[in-house]
């Protein structure tokens, strides 16, 4: 791409996003816990900071609570409802055969409830009420409005004894007294017992790293540890698993688990795998066969399909994924067959599609109206459509709602509705803080809900979505395909769209302007030039990260204001991840100096500085400083006040001025600044590059500093792949053309 002098016409070429669509770990920090060597420290990765990990400020672990968690345990009832869901299938998938021992038991509790054998609440933690019929969308009901959530998901805290009893074990193995209370947090009241019986149980706390629970084991052990203990393998099986999640994996090939085990000295994977299985710490699934003992396969064997004929086909492939992730695919596949094969017909759809304001707008609300399902892509003017199709819902009568994954995307589809009340955020939906609130059954009170950004839907929370919409309820995805990914497991945007299970409706409506006709370039891998006769693409090459931050602040500062008429407030930086030389932690800290100067008096924060508020991994609110008192930290986001408490301050707070593509994924300003030091270069991918390239809506400045591996990453480096059962599930299911 080749680079041009601040003012001149731009080169498209340089226009595009940065990589890392993948949601891949942030920085990895350890809790101090003692290595191999029993040496103590922390652990920091080098890794960009994207997906789950990004938005929770770069800690690097299993992943923490997240409120899709949250809203999953508040409607374990809503899970027996399972029972009825595969009523019509003709037979089941192929996953998980033959297994034995706890994975068997686990399995089958699974299967009991989706058959209608058990009631869920012989498997859940919740009242032992019989099972409901699965209820229809409600006529004229009251909806029941739970009370609001909280912002952010109440962790577990354990009793005094139960930390005292593991600082007691800790202690005995070198490692950190710190560590007591979440290691008793997440083992329970008998982490204790647990830890000294399984000194590997510390994999499962956040930010601890194989060699420290080696090291910790051999100094609790002695000569009794040892590479291959099953303890030691089975932990790590978990531990892989937990850490492709992080990385948007819903599922991981058995093969690949087995080349990670030897890494880590196992000397026979496979039999550490099979063990894993068996002990029930993860399940195994395999794609297109039936019948096939995957644990009796020799170590990178793959079972074989046979054709009609007894002719080989391509090898099944092997999977390994965890219960809950495996649960959510399902339910959510289950679910979306349920909206399909449930969509009365009945309403005359044709006068909404004639008064349509374009010709995409019409296709969607006829599809609509024949479809209890309906994926929708397109780029930001296409936003115009699902907001036709509410609009003509409330036409009709009908209950319509839209959501969107944050409040600017909430307020910018409300604006094109004409209506404050038809959208909401997704997560407040879900909490019960904003929507229509719930009929008597639980179900959301709605005829049709278009999620908007659906692309960051990740497979727990829409499972829970899907799980909270009546019988004949229409559902409507919508989004675009080029940006990243959600930073949760899974991939349910494309994975719908790659089944072919339900009407796909492109639009037909290109974004106008230069911007515009740059990202499109770039959502098919082209870096073109573009003409920007209004300077709405300027390129700024620079030649190391210095000058890289220099040139972001007098932009931000003073450029863009100056020739633009673009305030400060309203021009958003984004760059790869949050370390380096150039990344947000060193721009945010370049911006404060020269926009809000202050001694950060509040834990590093004073008023007015522009902050980010994470209230949970994969989700980013941008807002301000208002003030601080004993309760917390008082911000202003979108209008909305939120104190956050002082503990969690620096974990669910930071500086604000400068954010990565993942954060910004959603949201949009008047004008962005995109910022490519060299260092970068690793980071960028045509996903990244195309995220942060269409956020801003007038003017978008390209700080140029990795001269070809920009057009390189556009044309070469596409989306990372996510394992995911998801789609094969929704191609075995039966649909409403099914005979």
């Amino acid at each position: 791409m080749t680079a041009h002098p601040r003012g001149e016409a731009p080169d498209p070429a340089a226009e595009d996003h940065e990589a890392g669509e993948d949601g891949s770990v942030g920085a990895d920090d350890s809790p101090g816990m003692p290595d191999e060597g029993g040496a103590q420290g922390a652990h920091d990765s080098a890794k960009s900071a994207e997906g789950a990990q990004e938005a929770g400020e770069g800690s690097d672990a299993a992943p923490a609570p997240t409120e899709a968690e949250a809203e999953l345990a508040a409607q374990r009832e809503l899970r027996r409802r399972i029972e009825q869901r595969k009523a019509g299938k003709d037979g089941p998938i192929a996953a998980g055969a033959k297994l034995s021992g706890t994975a068997a038991d686990l399995l089958a509790a699974v299967r009991a409830v989706e058959s209608g054998e058990k009631p869920g609440a012989d498997f859940f933690d919740s009242p032992g009420t019989a099972p409901a019929p699965r209820r229809t969308a409600p006529a004229a009901a009251t909806p029941v409005r739970p009370s609001p959530a909280p912002a952010r998901p109440v962790p577990r805290v354990a009793s005094a004894e139960a930390a005292a009893a593991v600082a007691a074990v800790l202690a005995e193995g070198g490692a950190p007294g710190t560590l007591a209370g979440p290691v008793a947090a997440t083992l329970g009241e008998a982490a204790g017992d647990l830890l000294r019986a399984d000194p590997w149980q510390l994999l499962a706390v956040p930010g601890v790293r194989p060699e420290q629970a080696d090291g910790f084991a051999r100094a609790l052990l002695g000569a009794e540890c040892g590479p291959d203990d099953e303890r030691r393998t089975a932990a790590l099986v978990g531990h892989l698993l937990e850490r492709a999640a992080l990385r948007g994996h819903t599922a991981l090939d058995a093969e690949e688990v087995r080349a990670a085990l030897s890494g880590f000295a196992v000397t026979d994977p496979g039999e550490a795998v099979r063990h894993a299985v068996a002990e029930g710490v993860v399940l195994v699934f395999q794609d297109g066969a039936d019948g096939v003992d995957a644990m009796d396969l020799e170590d990178g064997d793959q079972p074989q399909e046979q054709g009609e004929e007894g002719d080989e086909r391509e090898p099944a492939r092997v999977l390994l994924g965890l219960d809950r992730y495996a649960l959510a695919e399902e339910s959510l596949a289950d679910g979306l067959a349920r909206l399909m094969n449930s969509c009365e017909k009945g309403a005359d759809w044709a006068d909404a599609a004639a008064a349509a304001p374009s010709p995409s707008a019409a296709e969607l609300v006829r599809a609509a109206a024949g479809a209890g399902v309906v994926v929708h892509s397109g780029g930001e003017s296409a936003r115009a459509e699902p907001a036709a199709l509410i609009a003509a819902a409330h036409g009709m009568g009908l209950r319509g709602l839209g959501t969107a994954h944050s409040p600017d995307g909430r307020r910018r589809l409300a604006e094109a509705v004409g209506d404050p009340g038809a959208a909401v955020t997704l997560s407040g939906l879900l909490s019960g803080a904003e929507g229509p609130g719930r009929d008597a059954d639980g179900a959301l009170a709605l005829d049709v809900l278009v999620v908007l950004d659906a692309p960051q839907l990740d497979v727990e929370t829409a499972a829970v979505l899907v799980e909270s919409l009546a019988d004949g309820t229409r559902l409507v995805l919508s989004g675009d395909p080029g940006v990243l990914g959600s930073a949760g497991a899974g991939r349910v945007f494309a994975d719908v769209i790659g089944a072919r299970s339900c009407p796909h409706v492109v639009s037909r409506t290109p974004d106008p302007g230069p911007i515009g006709e740059l990202v499109s370039g770039v959502g098919i891998g082209e870096l073109a030039q573009v003409e920007a006769p209004g300077r709405e693409v300027v390129i700024v090459p620079v030649r190391d990260a210095g000058e890289a931050v220099h040139r972001t602040v007098q932009l931000v500062a003073d450029s863009v204001p100056r020739a633009l008429g673009v305030p400060s407030g309203d021009t958003q930086v984004i760059t790869v991840g949050h370390g380096g030389s150039a990344g947000t932690t060193a721009l945010n800290a370049a911006l404060k100096q020269r926009l809000n100067p202050g001694p950060g008096r509040f834990g590093g924060f004073d008023p007015g500085d522009r902050v980010v508020h994470v209230p949970a991994p994969g989700r980013a609110v941008p807002g301000s400083v208002v003030s601080a008192d004993a309760e917390g930290l008082r911000l202003d986001c979108a209008g909305t006040p939120v104190v956050v408490p002082p503990d969690d301050v620096a974990t669910a707070v930071r500086h604000g001025w400068a954010l990565s593509a993942h954060q910004a994924a959603g949201m949009r300003w008047p004008a962005a600044v995109v910022v490519l030091p060299g260092d970068a270069a690793q980071g960028l991918s045509r996903p990244w590059v195309y995220t942060a390239f269409s956020r801003g809506e007038r003017h978008l400045s390209v700080v140029h500093g990795v001269d070809q591996a920009l057009p390189r990453a556009v044309a070469e480096v596409p989306a990372q792949e996510r394992t995911t059962r998801l789609r094969p599930l929704l191609e075995a299911l039966p649909t409403p053309d099914a005979p």
